[in-house]
Formats: C-alpha cells, structure tokens, sequence
C-alpha cells in the first residue's frame, strides 16, 4: 500500500510540475537537493529534519535510506527538461515539454535561472515562452527577460468587473511578447534599471457575444493587428528570506511603461505596473505565514489596444484572480489585492495548507471610474517538493461570483 501512494505522489508530482511552468512560466530553481547560498534563499537549522516527495520515495524504495550531503549550484549549468500532462482553467489538458537550466555567473552572485517551456492544449493553444532571471558579478547587475509565443484560443469577456459572464465572446488570436530590463544595485536591496518590451499581436478574431448582447470589443476598437513597443524606467526592493516561497520580508516593484508611435506602436500610451508583497510569520515563534498582496496595474494616458489592457491573470506569472479564468476582467484600470495564510498540515513540512481571498476591480475604457470589486477565496493543500529550495507544489480551488469556480496548480507560492 505504500509503493501505491508513493507511485501516486511521483506521478502527481511530475504532472504538476511541468503543468504550472507551462500555465505561468515562472523561472524557478529545479526540484533539486541542491541549497542556494544567495539572500533569496535561507536555510532553516534543521533542514535535514524536513521531509520532501523525494526522500518520501527514497525512503519507501530504498532499504536504510540516508538523506544524501547537499551539495551547491555552481557555474556549471544543471538543466533539466520534462514530458507531462497538465491541467489549467484557461488550457483543459495540455501536453508540455517544460525544461529550465539554473547556474551562477560567478561564485559570489544569486542563482541565474532561464525556464522555457512548449505546449499543446485541448483548447488547441500553442505555447512557447522563454523567461530568464541572470545575476552578475556580486549581484550588481540582474538581466530580467520575458519572450513567448502563443497561438491562442481564449474568451474576452467584455470591460469592467460589472461585465456579465454570460458576455462571453470567443476569440482567436497569436501573440508574440518580448521584454529586457536591466537593474543595478543602488544599495542594499535596492535596484533600478530601465527596459524595453513589444506586445504584437495579430489573426485576431473573434464570434461576438453568445448571449447575442453588443461586443464590447468592438466598441472599443476592434483590429486585426495591434503592435505595442516602447521603454521602460524600473525599480526594485526585495528583502525576503526566500523568493520561491517567503516566510518574511518585502518585495516591491514598480515598472513604468511609455510606448511610443516612433516605436512602432499603434498608439502613443503609458502605464505603470506596482507590485508590493509583505510576509509575516502567524503566530511569529510558528512555520505559518501570513502574506499579503497588492498589485496595480493603471493606464496612465493614452488608449492601449483592447488586449493589452490590465486584465485578470495576466500578470507576469499569471497568477492574479484565482476563482476566475484568465481575461474574465479587463479595463483600463486594474486594483487588485491578495491576503494568504500559509500554515503545515505535517510537522516534517511534507504537506500544508492554505486559505485565500483575493478582490479586483476594474474600470472598462480609459477615463472611466473603477467598478465593483470581484472577490475570490478558497482553500489550498501544498505538497513540499523540494525541502532545499522550499519549492512546493500548489493545488487550490478557488471560488467567484457568478458561479465562477475552478482548479488553480502552482509550482512555488503564488506571490
């Protein structure tokens, strides 16, 4: 009966891996026995004490199981590619190769990571992205990269959180997302750096609303092809203990966008993207966590065209709005916020669990006020799948309104 469960658990656990790096293209630290000696990670005392899927394996296969010593990531690159199903409210089943190379720059700088991952899914969407964090030399400098490819099927639901579901109107379009920032040190944690990024896309199309009411697409502007580039200005703060999976500590990032006519742009138009997180451990002497999240994303001038609007799930690591489907909420304006409590369900840390309520609101066109606030809540059970890098595998399910409800896989927290 124990081979049974631990057969389950490792074909959970390389499901979930893959099927999340796909859904967000997060560049993580492979599942790995492998400590980073970078401010991003900082090992507990009695790590050896913790109990992850893999020693759970070892310890049921092999006779008179011993952790092995843990050894460091070095210069030498550790890559690690992947073939698995996955599952997400916006793909149904995908099929991905999903792979990620982690090494250091130099012997003094954080973990350099670059994470790609291919996938076909039922809802006959291709994906391809190429996400890379590199640190230099003594972390005075760190390369932050983003370039993807979709070929994707995916509803709009018209503007604003008032929009109906019912609205729903199918559409059909490829993307093609690139983006470079370059962030030194100012002191301490303290970075700033500037960038550039290009949004196209183009094949949109789309059937109208099903419930047969006026597209609100075609009333803000409908098009064929859209191109958004322009540059940047970027700051960053991040004191936590650990950037996979923080038990303190706090993170803000503030990134300015000016896209340009002289670019290439369809239009001239600005933004900013504020993204502040604060982590706490509840009760202080315990391994629970209590965190919390704001994440702003405002059209500052201009009119950006329809699909690069703010819109739910479409963050960096499309993990804003769990209890509703990626693009449920779009608008010119987007205010959203996150609180978490983390707690374990083991004393070895193998499992935990959590509970979450998120709330967004949003304003439909440029100019236009913010609208209800949609909530979303739910509970979690987290699986630790590296006890190093306290990498968990998430598996939540989470509620909205108008019936919206879904299962939500992570691979590291959500924020």
């Amino acid at each position: 009966m124990r081979r049974f469960f631990a057969v389950i658990f490792l074909l959970i656990g390389s499901l979930l891996f893959t099927a999340n790096l796909y859904a967000q293209d997060r560049p993580l630290i492979p599942i790995t026995k492998y400590p980073r000696k970078d401010t991003a990670v900082v090992m507990p005392p009695d790590v050896v004490q913790e109990t992850d899927i893999s020693d759970l394996l070892q310890s049921i296969f092999t006779k008179n199981y011993k952790p092995a010593k843990l050894d460091t990531i070095g210069r030498k690159p550790i890559v690690s590619f992947v073939p698995a199903v996955g599952y997400s409210l916006q793909t149904e089943f995908a099929g991905t190769l999903t792979g990620n190379i982690v090494f250091r720059s130099a012997p003094n700088s954080k973990v350099s990571a670059i994470t790609t991952s291919m996938g076909f899914t039922q809802r006959k969407q291709f994906t391809l992205p190429i996400v890379s964090s590199i640190w230099s030399n003594n972390n005075k400098y760190v390369f932050l990269g983003d370039a993807r490819f979709y070929v994707y099927p995916q509803s709009t639901y018209g503007l604003g959180t008032n929009s109906n579901i019912k609205d729903e109107d199918p559409m059909r379009y490829n993307l093609f997302r690139f983006s470079e920032v370059v962030l030194r040190q100012v002191t301490g944690n303290f970075y700033l750096g500037a960038g550039y990024k290009l949004m196209q896309h183009w094949n949109i199309s789309h059937k109208g609303p099903l419930d047969g009411a006026p597209s609100d697409y075609e009333a803000y502007g409908a098009s064929s092809h859209t191109t958004s580039s322009g540059l940047s200005v970027n700051a960053l703060f991040d004191s936590r203990d650990n950037s996979v999976n923080a038990s303190k500590g706090f993170y803000a990032a503030i990134q300015y966008y000016d896209y340009l006519k002289v670019f290439g742009s369809n239009s001239d138009w600005k933004s900013v993207v504020i993204d502040i997180r604060k982590y706490y451990r509840f009760p202080e002497n315990s391994d629970n966590v209590i965190a919390f999240w704001s994440y702003d994303w405002l059209t500052l001038s201009g009119r950006p065209p329809y699909l690069d609007l703010p819109s739910t799930s479409w963050d960096t690591y499309s993990t804003t709005g769990r209890g509703y489907i990626q693009s449920r909420f779009r608008g010119a304006q987007m205010v959203y916020a996150e609180a978490e409590y983390r707690f374990r369900i083991t004393p070895n840390g193998l499992l935990g669990g959590v509970v979450f309520l998120n709330g967004e609101s949003f304003s439909t066109a440029p100019g236009t006020p913010l609208q209800s606030i949609q909530p979303g809540y739910g509970p979690g059970l987290r699986i630790k799948l590296s006890k190093v890098s306290k990498t968990n595998l998430d598996i939540d399910y989470g509620f909205g309104n108008q019936g919206s409800k879904g299962l939500f896989l992570t691979v590291g927290e959500v924020f």
